[in-house]
Order: structure tokens, then C-alpha cells, then sequence
């Protein structure tokens, strides 16, 4: 801890969202007063406006300091909070969870935690989850439904990684290398400012540059090409393009053919691929392609990778006829069938489509071909839709045709530092089924995820069992999702419920207990490898507290070591030494703690980046592949056929869209979506003063021509109303939109008394909760995900 009478530079990293910009903090007197960008660091070349205004959050009078216990019943308007100490109130939670699980099981206690894309819970997520698995639990509320499913989940599918990469791994654009950049439903400027600045670096240096996104905002106008794209259409989109470059011979055709499952057969008649059961000579899963030269079949194992003869002559294209035991079986190139799937989505469609213009989506995909090394990046903007799944796979295919996938300049899988996991799935004994996973096993309980709708489920009917007790940390979930009345009354149902945060939010003020928690520039902090690049990812920097915690608040780390100790789990959290946790982490990177807290901006490990790694052999001297069923890129997946799904990604459109529901868009004609503010990280940071001072009220984007058809003018207060609900919010006029389309803010309920600025109520029609008015029975087959970002509205002025 700095010396109290003297002024102290203290290098560390912002942990308030994905980003983990690179910083300084300067403390004076023993009070932290500002944070600036660390330039040395790989993420420190700029900081946001959320970074800079870091004190203001330690030093709110509003944050929670010690331990609470409800004194009164859910449903009074006064909770009668109680301060308590620390070793009652985790005793009383310990005490619940125990008696919660010795009666129903410890799958009948979840959890839930905040997004690590913008909160600072991915200092603690690990021991989340190793806590989780230590106890017994299955059930984890993410939100990886709308924050990650799409680009991370998805497109695991295809390539057996996430194509695009979260702070859980994945595929990262090489932007210092690429030579055209996709920023799809992302927008850097507010979203990850260390990508911000790559891109800007790229587009100087002469790297070409397509923005998808309903705004012209961001990058949007520095682009090469803005593709206006109509919220929910962004399946159709990438089908569209594919379908451009497919036609004119824009794509890698090698690449396919080597590394796809485009030249294996899939029968016309059950849309299976053709495999040696079918021919009735063994029952070894072998598949086939077909040799037009030998015009024969080529036997391929996907045990090893190999094909069982020459590979030149594979086709992609036509249809052949086999003859098996059960007669003569029509068959067609995987890769055909796409082709096929994306001839339904010509230019003159997209336009209808999307409302991009024709001219543009062919331009695109020339730009991408001749552009190439090609690298993208996708954010909750494509995500947030009840189609998200297939969506996030036409996008996969679309970059598939590239063949710049961990090539230099697309999306590679940077190398990381050798730090083994500590997240214990070694400690979960007996694994009950995950909520969600027999309705839809293919989605986020496949990553040990459930969504908000499955937990509300459990809570309120029992379904698929009894959920009766849950420990959040820092998730304002009444507000992150949809149907939040819903949950409102789920969590008022729980026979117990403790909750870690900053402050008293409206998830919060339904818990039994609510423990303080200190922000992150209060606290220590481990991160291995920084992401965005091979120079970010070679660092590890253990951040140092910048000041001490607030009143009694503790870390969520120091939370769950103290809980695990009530628990009796004590042994397997390093008997409640978080020093020698850190060291479990650092296992294998040849990096000591020691010589991390001598050096605080961090210590660099030696990294060497490969490219095309599926192409290194393998063991037996095989290729290694990818890490899919087929161990190719899968363009048909037989997986999401076994699981009642379309093996391609054909487009759905929003179920509660104009071209769906023309018996509603008659009296909701306008498409709601919505969008990230630069000043907020979601739910959070309306009480600081210089970021509010800059966005008072809650407002909503549409074109003056739209403003002028409902007598709206700039600045007045409307109703936003869909067939859930309404809330209000202040007009803002915006001439780059489409006429068509709305664009609000969700996460509004927190007043800034500094500036008498108010709050807001979050489960009523005067309120601003923009996920209140979105339903919740829409849902993504696969993944679960509400149609946040399309859903039909009308606005109408109000006084």
C-alpha cells in the first residue's frame, strides 16, 4: 500500500470490463484522485471515461461497507437491513446452503455472477466456479446467453474453438496484420478501447475496413463500407455475401476442400452424411467423398483426419448417386448444399432483407476477397436475437470461405502462458443435470451456463426440480435480461438468497444478506495474458490495491475463501491462502509471486506465434485438425442435425419482426433494438457525476422522420411501447438511422443524487427498464437468448 503522505504512481490494469486497460493510478495523501492510461503497457494506450472516473466509484457515499441481514419479509416496501459482521454473515450463508443441499440436493442452490466482459468479476470468476464445483452446484446464471453465446458458443461448431475470441479464449483478430477487418456488432470506441486503437493503427497503415451495425457510429464512419444492417437480419446478411463470393469464385477453394467437411456426402433423402453403415460394409464411423476423376468414393476417417486416397479431385459441387443395400441413394458435397442454402439470399433478397442496397453486399464481398488476410470481430450486437445460433454460424461459414482462419492477419489463436486451470472440475463428485440441458443440450449448459428464464423456471415451478437458494456476485439480473417481473418474483420466492455487489441494486434488494464487495483498484488481482495480441497475451501482471477497501468490504475472492471455510471446503482453497492460489495459477509459466509484486506493471514470458496449427501434425502422425466431431471445419453439422436443428444455417427471421408478424407491426411498426452507452458498463455507473452529468435521462434514438410522423421533438420524453409494456425515456433525434428502426438504452434504474438526478423504477411503465418491455417465450432454439436486440415497438410523446 502506498506511503499515505507522499504522491504514488502505482502501475496496474482497469478490470471494469473486457478490455483490462493498462493504468496508473495516482494516489495523493494516501486518496486515489485519478486514473491515467499506462502507454508501456499492450492494453494502456487510452483510457474510457468509466476508467477515468474510477475514484468517484471508490469514494460514492452510496457503496455498500458491511454486511446486511433482512430483518423483514420480502414483499415490505422497508427491508429492515441490519448490519451484521462478516463471520455472521457468512456462518448464515453457509448455514442456508448446507441445509439447502442436505434436503434437495446441491444442485438445488445456484449461482449467478455478472459478465467479465464489463464488470470486474473476472478477477474472481475462477473461484466462482471452483466454489460452485467444491459445493456440488451445477448452476451457474452467466448471462453467457446474451454476452458471448454467439461469437464464443456458436462458432465452437465450426471451427471447435470460439472463432471469436472472449476472455475465456478463442480466436482473436491479428488487426496489426490483417488487411481487411469485419467489426460485426462491435463497436471498439466504446466497447474495448486496446481494440480501438489496433484498428485506427490498421486503417493508417492502409488496412481495408466493413462495419455492420444499425448506427453510423464508432468506426462506422472511417469504414470502407457501412453496411446499415436491419437488427435481427444478420444471418441473411452473411448468407448473403457468401453467396456473392461463392458465385464469382471469391473463396479458398483449397481451404475447403482440405480443411472443410465441404467434399464429404450427405444423403438427399435424411440429410445425413453417408457413412459406411449406409453401404453395408462394417459400422466404423467412416464418411465419404467423391472423386470426380477416379469417379469414385473416397473413404474418409475422422478418427485420423485422413482420406484414403488422393485428395486433388474432391467435389464440392454437383450430385451423385450410390448404390447401398437399401438401393440407389442421391447424395450431394456438404459444401453444394451451402452453396445451395446461400443462392436463396441474392443481393436483390439482402436488400429486402436487411435493407442494405444490392450494391453494397456485392461490394463487400469483393472487398473481403481481394482484402485478404481477412480477420473479424463480433460483439453483442449480432448476439443479443433469438436466432443468434445459426446467425453466429452463417457468420463462421461466411469467414470459413476466406481461409484466413489462424492464418497471419485473421483470426488466430495467439499462444498463451502455460498456466494450468483452477476453476476444480475435479472437485464436482456428483454432477446432477444442468437447468436447460434437456431442452436444449447444444447451448450454454453445455458450457455450464443456464439462462435466467431456466432459473426463474426452477425457482417458481419446480422445473425440471426446485431451485430454493442462490449466491450472486454483483448480476443485477432483474435488469441484464428479459422479464424482469418474472424474476422479480422468482428471487422473492427463494428460500435464501445472498448477494456480493458495490451497491444496493434492485437484484440486491431482494437478498437476505448483501455483502459488500471492494472494487477492483482495492484489491490484488492475478491475469495471465492480456488477449488482443501475442505481445498482450505474453504478460502477467499481478495488479496491486490501490487504496484500502471501503468500511468492512471484501473481495470476491477473500468472500468466497472466507465462505468455502464455513462451508468445511477449506482444503480446497488452499486452506484460505489466496497467495497460494496465485501460485497454483502460476504453475508452469516459470513466473514467481514474488517477483510479480516487485514488478507490478507485469512480467513478459517468452511466446512464439504458429499459424495454421490444425495443419501440425498430430499424434501419429496425423494432422491435428480442429477440435470438431469430423476434426474439419464443419459447414454441415450433423450435431444440430441429431439434435432437431438444420445442419446449415439458414435464416430466421425475428419472431417478433415486421416481415413475421404483420398482425402486430400494424400497431408496433417501428424495430426496437438497442445499444451500448459509452458512459455506462450496463446496469452501472449512472451515480458517478462526470459521467452522468453528460446523460441525465435514459433516451432513445429515431429518425426525425419517424419523430415527425408522432409529433416528437428532440428532447421530449416518449413512451416506448411493445405488446409487454412500456417505459419512457427522452427522444434523440438521429438522421443515419433507418426511419424504420429505434435504438434504446437498457440498464436505467440508479439516481446521482450529486447532480439530483433520478432514479428510475425498474418494474413499472414510468421507469426505464427497457428489458421489461421484452418477452421472454421467444427464445433461440439452441441457446436460449431473448430477442433483446429486435423486437417491434411504437413510440408515442407523453407529458
Amino acid at each position: 500500500m502506498p506511503d499515505s503522505s507522499s504522491v504514488q504512481r502505482i502501475k496496474g490494469y482497469c478490470s471494469l470490463c473486457i478490455a483490462r486497460c493498462g493504468s496508473v493510478a495516482v494516489v495523493e495523501d494516501g486518496r486515489f484522485t485519478r486514473l491515467e492510461p499506462d502507454p508501456s503497457h499492450p492494453t494502456g494506450q487510452a483510457l474510457c471515461a468509466k476508467g477515468r472516473a474510477a475514484p468517484e466509484l471508490v469514494y460514492h457515499p452510496e457503496r455498500l461497507t458491511r454486511p446486511l441481514r433482512r430483518t423483514r419479509p420480502k414483499g415490505d416496501r422497508d427491508p429492515g437491513w441490519q448490519a451484521i459482521g462478516w463471520d455472521e454473515a457468512l456462518s448464515e450463508t453457509a448455514a442456508a446452503m448446507r441445509r439447502i443441499a442436505e434436503r434437495d440436493g446441491p444442485q438445488a442452490f445456484a449461482f449467478s455472477q455478472s459478465s467479465p466482459s464489463t464488470t470486474a468479476i473476472a478477477d474472481s470468476a475462477p473461484f466462482v466456479r471452483r466454489l460452485m464445483n467444491a459445493f456440488g452446484s451445477v448452476n451457474a446464471l452467466t448471462s453467457l446467453d446474451v454476452c458471448g453465446w454467439g461469437r464464443a458458443g456458436a462458432t465452437r461448431y465450426t471451427f471447435g474453438v470460439p472463432c471469436v475470441g472472449t476472455s475465456g479464449g478463442g480466436a482473436m483478430p491479428d488487426i496489426a496484420h490483417t488487411g481487411c477487418l469485419i467489426l460485426w456488432g462491435y463497436n471498439p470506441s466504446y466497447s474495448r478501447l486496446s481494440h480501438a486503437t489496433a484498428v485506427a493503427a490498421a486503417i493508417e497503415r492502409g488496412a481495408r475496413l466493413i462495419v455492420v451495425d444499425p448506427r453510423r457510429v464508432g468506426f462506422a464512419s472511417k469504414a470502407d463500407l457501412w453496411l446499415r444492417v436491419r437488427p435481427g437480419s444478420d444471418g441473411a446478411l452473411a448468407l448473403g455475401i457468401a453467396h456473392v463470393m461463392i458465385e464469382r469464385g471469391w473463396y479458398d477453394r483449397d481451404f475447403i476442400r482440405d480443411w472443410s467437411n465441404g467434399p464429404h456426402l450427405v444423403r438427399a433423402d435424411t440429410g445425413r452424411l453417408l457413412s459406411e453403415h449406409d453401404l453395408g460394409v462394417g459400422s466404423a464411423p467412416r464418411l465419404f467423398a467423391w472423386d470426380t476423376q477416379a469417379r469414385r468414393l473416397v473413404p474418409y476417417d475422422p478418427a485420423t483426419g485422413r482420406y484414403d486416397g488422393a485428395t486433388a479431385a474432391l467435389a464440392l459441387e454437383g450430385e451423385v448417386r450410390i448404390a447401398t443395400p437399401g438401393g440407389e441413394v442421391t447424395c450431394h458435397p456438404a459444401f453444394a448444399l451451402y452453396a445451395r442454402l446461400c443462392r436463396h439470399y441474392p443481393p436483390q433478397a439482402v436488400e429486402a432483407l436487411c435493407w442494405i442496397p444490392r450494391a453494397e453486399v456485392e461490394a463487400a464481398a469483393e472487398l473481403i476477397w481481394q482484402s485478404r488476410p481477412v480477420s473479424y470481430y463480433a460483439w453483442s450486437g449480432h448476439e443479443q436475437h433469438a436466432n443468434v445460433t445459426q446467425t453466429a454460424r452463417a457468420m463462421s461459414l461466411l469467414y470459413a470461405l476466406t481461409g484466413s482462419f489462424d492464418a497471419k492477419g485473421g483470426n488466430v489463436l495467439f499462444p498463451a502462458p502455460a498456466a494450468p486451470s483452477i476453476a476444480g472440475a475435479e472437485l464436482l463428485k456428483r454432477k446432477a443435470p444442468i437447468l436447460g440441458a434437456a431442452e436444449r443440450p447444444l447451448g450454454p449448459s453445455r458450457e455450464g451456463s443456464v439462462t435466467a428464464r431456466e432459473l426463474y423456471r426452477a425457482i417458481l415451478d419446480g422445473q425440471p426440480y426446485v431451485v430454493r437458494g442462490l449466491l450472486g456476485f454483483g448480476s443485477n439480473m432483474l435488469l441484464a435480461h428479459a422479464d424482469g417481473g418474472r424474476g422479480r418474483q422468482a428471487l422473492a420466492a427463494l428460500e435464501f438468497f445472498a448477494h456480493c455487489d458495490l451497491f444496493m441494486t434492485p437484484t440486491a434488494e431482494l437478498a437476505d444478506i448483501v455483502l459488500p464487495v471492494a472494487s477492483c483498484f482495492e484489491r490484488e488481482a492475478l491475469k495471465i495474458g492480456f488477449d488482443i495480441s501475442p505481445e498482450a497475451q505474453s504478460l502477467i501482471q499481478l495488479r496491486p490495491a490501490v487504496v484500502p477497501t471501503r468500511g468492512e468490504a471484501r473481495s470476491d475472492t477473500d468472500i468466497i475463501f472466507g465462505l468455502a471455510r464455513h462451508l468445511g471446503l477449506g482444503a480446497a482453497f488452499w486452506d484460505g491462502d489466496v497467495d497460494a492460489a496465485y501460485r497454483a495459477q502460476l504453475a508452469g509459466t516459470g513466473v514467481g509471486l514474488e517477483e510479480l509484486r516487485a514488478e507490478p506493471g507485469g512480467v513478459r514470458v517468452p511466446l512464439a506465434t504458429r499459424y495454421a496449427k490444425h495443419a501440425e501434425p498430430g499424434a501419429g502422425g496425423t494432422s491435428r485438425g480442429f477440435a470438431t466431431p469430423s476434426r474439419k471445419v464443419e459447414l454441415y453439422s450433423q450435431t444440430f442435425l441429431d439434435h432437431g436443428h438444420a445442419a446449415l444455417p439458414d435464416f430466421e427471421e425475428p419472431r417478433i419482426g415486421p416481415l413475421a408478424r404483420p398482425d402486430l407491426s400494424a400497431r408496433f411498426p417501428l424495430v426496437l433494438t438497442c445499444a451500448k452507452p459509452t458512459l455506462f458498463c450496463q446496469t452501472q455507473h449512472r451515480a458517478l457525476p462526470s459521467l452522468r452529468k453528460h446523460a441525465l435521462d435514459p433516451q432513445v434514438a429515431l429518425h426525425p422522420a419517424a419523430a415527425r410522423e408522432r409529433g416528437v421533438a428532440n428532447g421530449d420524453w416518449v413512451s416506448i411501447e411493445t405488446p409487454e409494456g412500456r417505459v419512457r425515456a427522452r427522444a434523440r433525434l438521429n438522421d443515419r438511422l433507418d426511419p424504420r428502426v429505434v435504438v434504446g438504452e437498457h440498464g436505467w434504474w440508479q439516481a446521482c443524487r450529486a447532480l439530483d438526478a433520478p432514479g428510475y423504477d425498474p418494474f413499472g411503465p414510468d421507469g426505464a427498464n427497457l428489458n421489461l418491455i421484452i418477452g421472454g417465450k421467444v427464445l433461440d432454439p439452441v441457446s436460449g437468448t431473448a430477442s433483446h436486440r429486435a423486437y417491434l415497438c411504437e413510440i408515442r410523446r407523453v407529458a
